[in-house]
């Protein structure tokens, strides 16, 4: 077998393919702040900081609706009330009836703390008219173990707000009610900082934006990821503050008229971003109930999915195909073998090994394309000598006129791993996504959702970090030796040689790429690069190659007739080297 030492045309556009997509993808990740968004990234966190200095105990005023005659005020000291079921507890305050905080009571925080989605920080207040919540005094009205009731006067009638949580549930039923003397528009202002939840803030900062869910479109929409934004939409079912792995999220039964949206990021501290949300949930006179819901819980897909709702789409499994293979095969595939209750470093490794089985008829026509191009290689060396001070596309022309007399397709070895690249994207969607894989350890890695860590550096490197993640940097040798493996069976290419140190700036960009990603996603890429070289060896086994040489000459000697491509691909050629011997002989006669 004969050995070069550079690429040929498939893998050359294979690695450019993926080199473009990888570049994609990290730039789309970066922030792109503009300076025309400066003033509301000041404003959001202006108002999210003014919110994240107020503590319940420092909640006092004056309840001007309990001014005595004597205009003597009565000081009220503010009171909590807790409600909670197995896996929620909601804790509230009588000022301004305000959710002072939500915890998740099977989950933790990345540094073993309680896990909040909701503290002091956060408002919501509902107005009516011109009056607003955040400064009345409410009154308990109904008062259970799972649910609450508060109510206060407003200048227009009574008004009331009730939360009522279910067993087992992350959702609550959330009613306001009351009277209006006249028609009167009731919307609210929800104000709430995103609470860090895990190691790798740049990731989570990543996964936290503001989506929602419009009716008219029927498909969730969202705010920019990626630094300052804000938007306006009109009738919309449910609003989510979401983060990587949990969501708050308000649902009307019907809908709301319109929301007014932004967010901004915080560059450190205990926050992620700065969410506003104001909405007008619709026009109410005389007596009125609005019907809503409020989740407090996990990014679980079988969860959000249950309740039908299209809350599920607020898991970003990626778009279009990316996110269909994600949904329809990856999920499920996991969710079977995760039902078993295996380790999620063995459960990576048997999804690689059945993805890779499932494919291996598209990775034995690849290799097989490429063996067809290797043992023609010395014909097309002789070719490339012969037409060396030639016009290219006579050198091109007679390339391809032996591709079409030995049967072969040039794009053979492409093609099957172009048909790889969904579910290759579908599976960088997943890892980072995926709940399940929160703080589950496997080997040095305390937390496959996260990057693992075996040395924190002293300085942070740009577009690195300050770490080293193990689990990259083995997903970056097998990326090196898989190129490099392949270059080797493919042989070389004459035209661009210089194409072979592809091979080795790939590895070297994805250990920046990948470094502060989820460790199962480097650790799924390794495995996989892994099971590839074993299916390679094992296909060599059944490939002789000196029996394919001598059925590609025997192809050669039968009559061939051009489709209707490889004809309209013939004349595009023809064409243009006629068109470039025109232009030679008028350049000549101008000289």
């Amino acid at each position: 077998m004969e050995n070069r030492s550079s690429l040929d045309r498939n893998q050359i556009i294979g690695f450019l393919l993926i080199t473009a997509v990888l570049f994609y993808f990290m730039f789309m990740s970066k922030d792109e702040p503009t300076e025309s968004s400066n003033t509301n990234t000041e404003q959001v966190v202006d108002e999210a900081t003014e919110a994240e200095t107020t503590t319940p105990t420092e909640i006092a005023a004056v309840d001007s609706s309990s001014v005595d005659t004597g205009a003597q005020a009565m000081v009220r000291e503010a009171e909590f009330y807790t409600i909670e079921n197995e896996v929620l507890k909601l804790q509230f305050t009588n000022k301004g009836a305000q959710i002072v905080k939500a915890q998740l009571k099977d989950y933790k925080s990345w540094d073993s703390t309680d896990l909040c989605l909701v503290d002091s920080s956060q408002t919501l207040d509902f107005s009516l008219g011109n009056w607003n919540s955040k400064d009345a005094w409410f009154d308990i009205t109904e008062r259970t173990a799972y649910s609450l009731e508060l109510t206060t006067s407003t200048p227009h009638g009574p008004l009331s707000l009730r939360w009522e949580l279910k067993e087992g549930e992350y959702q609550t039923d959330f009613v306001v009610s009351g009277q209006a003397s006249e028609s009167l528009p009731l919307s609210f202002n929800w104000v709430q900082n995103s609470i860090q939840q895990e190691k790798s803030r740049d990731l989570e900062g990543r996964k936290t934006q503001i989506s929602y869910w419009e009716i008219d479109d029927n498909e969730r929409e969202s705010l920019s990821e990626n630094g300052v934004d804000s938007e306006e939409a009109m009738d919309i079912r449910w609003l989510a503050h979401q983060d990587q792995f949990f969501s708050t999220i308000i649902t009307a039964e019907g809908r709301f008229d319109s929301a007014s949206m932004k967010s901004a990021p915080y560059e450190s501290g205990p926050y992620i971003k700065a969410f506003e949300s104001r909405v007008n949930v619709q026009e109410v006179n005389g007596t009125y109930a609005v019907d809503m819901n409020m989740y407090f819980g996990p990014n679980k897909y079988d969860i959000l999915k249950e309740y039908d709702m299209g809350y599920d789409k607020i898991i970003d499994f990626g778009w279009g195909i990316f996110g269909w293979i994600s949904r329809g095969v990856v999920v499920r595939i996991f969710n079977w073998l995760d039902g078993y209750g295996l380790n999620y470093g063995l459960i990576i490794l048997l999804m690689a090994l059945m993805i890779k089985l499932t494919l291996s008829p598209l990775t034995f026509q690849s290799y097989k394309s490429m063996a067809k191009m290797r043992v023609l290689r010395p014909e097309i060396e002789e070719i490339n000598e012969k037409h060396k001070d030639d016009d290219p596309l006579k050198k091109q022309q007679a390339t391809m006129e032996l591709y079409r007399k030995a049967g072969v397709n040039p794009l053979g070895g492409c093609i099957p791993q172009l048909v790889q690249l969904p579910i290759l994207f579908a599976m960088f969607r997943f890892f980072p996504a995926s709940i399940e894989l929160r703080q589950e350890s496997f080997w040095w890695a305390t937390d496959l959702s996260s990057y693992d860590s075996i040395a924190t550096l002293p300085f942070t490197i740009p577009f690195y970090g300050d770490h080293v993640s193990l689990f990259t940097i083995l997903m970056a040798i097998s990326t090196f030796m898989y190129s490099y493996m392949n270059q080797q069976m493919t042989g070389s290419n004459s035209q661009m040689p210089q194409l072979k140190y592809i091979i080795y700036f790939m590895p070297f960009m994805l250990l920046f790429f990948f470094n502060s990603y989820a460790a199962a996603l480097s650790y799924y890429y390794m495995i996989s690069n892994l099971i590839t070289f074993g299916q390679q060896y094992a296909i060599r086994a059944f490939i002789n190659e000196d029996a394919l040489h001598a059925k590609l000459q025997e192809n050669k000697k039968k009559p061939k007739k051009q489709n209707k491509f490889q004809k309209r691909l013939s004349d595009a050629m023809e064409q243009q080297q006629q068109a470039n011997q025109d232009g030679n002989r008028r350049m000549r006669r101008m000289k």
